[in-house]
């Protein structure tokens, strides 16, 4: 065995890593489950061991009114190769799928189950009848490679079971580590605030019932990895890490995953789904001030139910203004948009407000799948009176490589500058393809006369200098 001193708490790693592992958890008793469907997993060759069906709250809007819809949410911990089995109790199944499309996961239909392998951890959508709001999300993690000292004094442990929080707050001191079991609910946010070296982890649950489940604030050096929450918000901070967290909302102002104010944020393999924009980055906002940089999100998924499914710029400070930099998406596949307001509109949107300069921004792999309404992109100096003090300053320097959509329900894109002074410069497409078609300056029966964008969906407005389509 090895053991490890890690922000002061000890952990114990094994030298071999384990294979042909499967962990299931037992649902506390009192939480919320839905009968919907029923999921059983095993290894090969072994029993079948059934997982408990959570109940969780997603977004629908109706007429302008958010109105709650009860989806399912499964999960359990493997290494090596699982089978899984999915049987919907509610009618026919007619069509079965099992999203994100890339991820090319084979499955067979047996009546109303649906059967597939994995052999490496995914979170994944399962949807029937393409019914998007009853869906069942799967959360197949891997296996926690620690074995925690829980007589340790910098250990806080959640075991299986509800917890009740007093005051709804688990306030976290530097140098603690936080444990969240498989099968543990949390009834109370887990709040890291003017701390350092802390580190959140487990497979366990914040219940949805409190808003923005995990905030990180004027804080450095932090890990939030595993858990199930409302929101992971991180604001004021520096060099932090959130890994394999899913965050689901169901209420107005239902952000996933917002960066305000911070450096060196780094976000892998996340699944958010959220009703409104699943992850932004702001400048000045909220008691938090100055700018963001070095900002990161890789393989991950993204699912906007309202709003976009990533947002950068539109809040800052006009007086003293702020820049926003080095901010990359790498690797990510957007599953839906539903926004029926033009300007909240574009699965990637850059929108720069409140004298914000944002630059050196990079969309690298990203697949959008058919989304229910919205743009494919909004890259836009803009001056929204409803929530900015001022347009923005410009947006420079913004690669798309290896961008594809599929569908058929995109409205028209949009790259526009405010004025002579707060321009958009320098906007590169490498390899942008759209229903199968490869968008660029040579590309074969493009008329003379029209302009790329135009062969995109993307309407070019005034005040932008350098796109190219290569």
């Amino acid at each position: 065995m090895l053991v490890s001193l890690l922000f002061g708490c000890t952990i114990i790693f094994a030298e071999d890593e384990p294979k042909n592992v499967l962990q299931a958890y037992t649902a506390p008793a009192g939480v919320a489950l839905n009968t919907d469907y029923t999921v059983k997993v095993r290894l090969s060759g072994k029993a079948w061991q059934t997982l408990p069906v959570y109940l969780v709250k997603v977004d629908e809007v109706k007429n302008g009114d958010h109105h709650t819809e009860n989806a399912s949410m499964a999960y359990f911990d493997f290494d090596g190769e699982v089978e899984v089995s999915v049987t919907w109790h509610k009618g026919a199944v007619k069509t079965a799928r099992v999203r994100p499309l890339s991820y090319n996961i084979a499955h067979r239909m047996e009546g109303e189950t649906i059967h597939f392998k994995l052999t490496k951890p995914a979170n994944l959508s399962v949807e029937v009848n393409n019914d998007l709001f009853h869906n069942l999300h799967l959360f197949a993690n891997p296996v926690q490679k620690m074995a925690l000292n829980k007589n340790d004094t910098n250990l806080i442990y959640f075991g299986p079971g509800v917890h009740e929080i007093p005051g709804q707050v688990v306030a976290i001191p530097s140098g603690k580590t936080v444990f969240v079991a498989g099968g543990a609910v949390l009834k109370g946010q887990l709040l890291v605030e003017n701390a350092s070296h802390v580190r959140i982890l487990g497979s366990g649950m914040v219940d949805q019932s409190i808003k923005m489940g995990i905030r990180i604030a004027n804080s450095k050096n932090v890990q939030v990895e595993g858990l199930f929450a409302t929101q992971c918000f991180t604001g004021g901070s520096d060099s932090v890490t959130i890994r394999n967290v899913k965050v689901f909302s169901y209420y107005g102002w239902g952000d996933g995953m917002n960066v305000i104010s911070s450096r060196n944020v780094k976000i892998d393999r996340v699944f958010n789904r959220n009703s409104d924009d699943c992850t932004t980055v702001y400048g000045t906002r909220l008691g938090f001030t100055g700018g963001c940089s070095n900002i990161l999100m890789e393989n991950s998924t993204l699912w906007a139910d309202v709003g976009h499914p990533i947002l950068i710029g539109t809040h800052g400070n006009t007086p003293h203004p702020d820049t926003l930099e080095n901010i990359s998406y790498q690797n990510i596949d957007i599953l839906d948009q539903k926004e029926q307001q033009l300007d909240y509109q574009g699965c990637m949107s850059i929108n720069a407000g409140d004298n914000n300069l944002v630059r050196q921004v990079r969309f690298d792999n990203v697949r959008v799948e058919d989304f229910r309404q919205g743009q494919l992109l909004n890259i836009r100096v803009f001056y929204n009176r409803k929530y900015c003090t001022s347009p923005g300053r410009a947006i420079e320097d913004v690669l798309f490589k290896n961008v594809s959509y599929q569908g058929s329900k995109a409205e028209i894109s949009i790259i526009a500058g405010y004025d002579e002074e707060r321009k958009v410069k320098n906007i590169r497409f490498e390899n942008l393809v759209i229903n199968g078609v490869k968008i660029t300056d040579d590309m074969k029966n493009k008329p003379k006369w029209f302009k790329t964008a135009d062969m995109a969906g993307i309407f070019l407005g005034e005040h932008v200098e350098g796109v190219v389509f290569e």
